[in-house]
């Protein structure tokens, strides 16, 4: 059984969220909470509340328990970039992006995986 976690318009660019969503894909969802509970950035604090999400959500549902669950899949995709700008020399505006991220977790039940 799978259990998705989503979240959308994350204020983190997609290339600063990257790193860590790679260091994640494939771990236990617990090992993937302590790892992330001692990495200092705004960006693991944002992966480690949607994986602590899709732990309570496959709770919820009964698919097994947070000892059992794998991330099978996790990816960080780019969202909308807000546009800004920002007082420059001789009275002008200078425009620049505010990049916007969405992250997305799957989590599958360990016992299936060790069958095949």
């Amino acid at each position: 059984m799978t259990v998705k976690a989503k979240t959308k318009n994350i204020g983190i660019s997609a290339k600063k969220i990257r790193p860590l969503v790679n260091l994640l894909r494939g771990k236990k969802a617990v090992d993937a909470v302590s790892i992330l509970s001692f990495i200092p950035s705004n960006s693991s604090e944002v992966l480690l509340e949607l994986i602590k999400s899709a732990i309570a959500n496959a709770e919820s549902m009964q698919y097994g328990t947070k000892d059992e669950l794998v991330i099978s899949t996790i990816y960080a995709d780019k969202s909308t970039s807000m546009r800004r700008w920002r007082a420059r020399a001789r009275g002008r505006a200078g425009t620049f992006d505010r990049p916007q991220s969405h992250i997305f977790v799957e989590l599958t039940d360990n016992t299936i995986q060790e069958e095949n």
